[in-house]
């Protein structure tokens, strides 16, 4: 592997996408699945019938919705609903509705990577829900904690739905939620979801679903790459593959070359060689139980509130505050 000549790195996207592709062992980021066409595909997983956790969510929603804005702003003294990774805001609109509908006092502040996904959620809930002030953000949540502070001195829900916390192993999930805990005030609050641990099988089916669109999904890495980086990668030519740990709850995504190989990605001018069943890891999906949330809760300075389950207990929602 090595570059043809030498050339000024100037985007994340450019930046990461070389480190990954020129480490052993090679690796690429979950984040850049995200475009136009990734948000489609994501939209197509959440509707598949191997996919529990948006239905549990969703469920989980629907089914205490009051209970869950009540603990949002008990005093009604009105706050600020700030989602990070708010993709399309199906699940929040249950929660959204529910705040009008027992006139709370809130501003909706959803948060996303995918500029895509933030412009489409604006402009579907001003024409859904006029009433509700909605201020769109784009940016990644490290970067966009740090400025958390600075968006408002009203008191602060923070949501993190979908299990988005599941794409860190442990030591940077605290690092992320200690960031969090130090963005808040003593009101502030985190209502966080937790994909649980169940039976491996269930798991493995839902990132490895028989139609092919997770496989896609997970592609769509490789072709923003020959998209915007002038890449040629033949897709053909790299198998998805998922494996689930039920002793740490980890599930991984790879993507594996199936034949020895060299691609070029022009605009690096780089040069990446593949061996037969060569992997590129791609995301992780850390699942749960209360103990481990617990854990991770009491190490980042934050305590659990209470929490919220679907009937099977697939999916939880934590409520969070800053540890007294």
């Amino acid at each position: 592997m090595n570059s043809k000549d030498q050339k000024v790195i100037i985007s994340t996207f450019e930046k990461e996408v070389c480190e990954g592709l020129t480490a052993f062992p090679k690796y690429l980021s979950s984040k850049y699945f995200y475009d136009e066409v990734g948000d489609e595909l994501f939209q197509q997983i959440m509707a598949l019938p191997e996919y529990y956790l948006t239905r549990a969510e969703y469920e989980i929603f629907e089914t205490h919705k009051t209970e869950i804005v009540q603990s949002f702003d008990q005093d009604k003294e009105g706050f600020d609903l700030i989602e990070l990774g708010a993709g399309d805001g199906k699940k929040t609109k249950v929660l959204l509705k529910e705040l009008l509908n027992h006139k709370y006092d809130f501003a909706y502040k959803p948060i996303d990577i995918s500029e895509n996904a933030i412009d489409g959620l604006v402009k579907n809930l001003n024409h859904e829900m006029k009433e509700v002030l909605v201020q769109g953000q784009i940016g990644e949540y490290f970067e966009v904690l740090d400025r958390l502070k600075h968006i408002s001195d009203r008191k602060k829900v923070i949501m993190v739905l979908g299990s988005n916390i599941g794409n860190l192993l442990h030591p940077r999930a605290i690092q992320f939620l200690k960031k969090l805990c130090n963005s808040m005030n003593s009101k502030d609050l985190v209502f966080m979801g937790f994909d649980q641990k169940k039976h491996p099988q269930k798991v493995l089916d839902a990132y490895n679903d028989k139609s092919g669109v997770t496989a896609a999904f997970n592609k769509n890495v490789l072709t923003r790459i020959n998209k915007e980086l002038r890449g040629n990668f033949d897709l053909d030519k790299f198998i998805h593959w998922e494996v689930y740990d039920p002793e740490s709850g980890t599930a991984k995504s790879y993507l594996v070359s199936t034949e020895k190989q060299k691609v070029d990605i022009d605009d690096l001018s780089l040069e990446v060689h593949f061996e037969a069943w060569e992997s590129i890891h791609t995301e992780i999906s850390q699942k749960y139980d209360d103990d481990i949330v617990k854990w991770l809760a009491k190490e980042s300075g934050l305590e659990i509130v209470k929490s919220f389950s679907d009937q099977n207990n697939y999916y939880k929602d934590y409520l969070l505050r800053k540890a007294k």
